[in-house]
């Protein structure tokens, strides 16, 4: 469970207040105090972060992956720390919030996010869904290993579900995976190896690699 702090406070108050321990965020002007992850979602993380690092660097692309960096939206007093966030180097200049508050807001600086379901599965299939397409990211995932989200997402009965949202003409079009799907993303179209590996770990066997 995340636990809410209920007085509101702006995005500055909030990026100046905030801990080094713990992991927390800012949703309309409340803080949340993020539920620590378990052992099995941080494998998925992890394992998530090393193959996209592997692929962009195999391409040449000036990408990065930070640790706590937050995404802001654009007239909101609100800050999200994604799972995976996937960042485009050379746009950071733009940034106005970067170099002292580790924040980004503009689209053309993040090609992908990735959210890894938790117990607030409502926060990634809703709120921040509705943020990161407000902001124009291009593409999000939605990795819900448990099958916790409601059943239009997990499908009924729920089944472990890879949702990918890609920006058309400025809107979501999610395209939801299952079992033996073949899973595509438009970023990184040539990562079957991740996808497969995924997918064993989805099914219930433990092991990424």
């Amino acid at each position: 469970m995340t636990q809410a702090i209920p007085k509101l406070v702006s995005f500055e108050d909030f990026a100046a207040w905030r801990p080094e321990g713990g992991r927390y965020e800012l949703h309309d002007g409340v803080i949340i105090e993020m539920a620590q992850p378990v052992g099995d979602h941080e494998d998925i993380v992890g394992f998530l972060v090393e193959k996209i690092t592997i692929e962009y660097v195999r391409n040449g692309l000036p990408y990065t992956i930070p640790k706590t960096a937050l995404v802001k939206p654009t007239n909101s007093e609100s800050g999200y720390s994604p799972d995976v966030l996937l960042l485009n180097r050379p746009n950071l200049i733009n940034e106005p919030l970067w170099k002292k508050e580790s924040t980004v807001s503009l689209a053309a600086s993040i090609p992908l996010v990735v959210e890894v379901v938790n117990t607030n599965w409502d926060d990634d299939y809703y709120t921040k869904q509705g943020k990161y397409e407000g902001i124009g990211i291009p593409e999000y995932w939605v990795v819900d290993y448990l099958a916790l989200g409601a059943k239009k997402f997990t499908g009924n009965p729920k089944q472990p579900t890879i949702s990918i949202y890609q920006l058309i003409d400025d809107e979501y079009q999610v395209t939801q995976f299952r079992g033996s799907d073949r899973i595509l993303s438009p970023t990184f179209p040539d990562l079957n190896c991740l996808i497969s590996s995924l997918r064993t770990f989805l099914n219930g066997q433990q092991q990424l690699y």
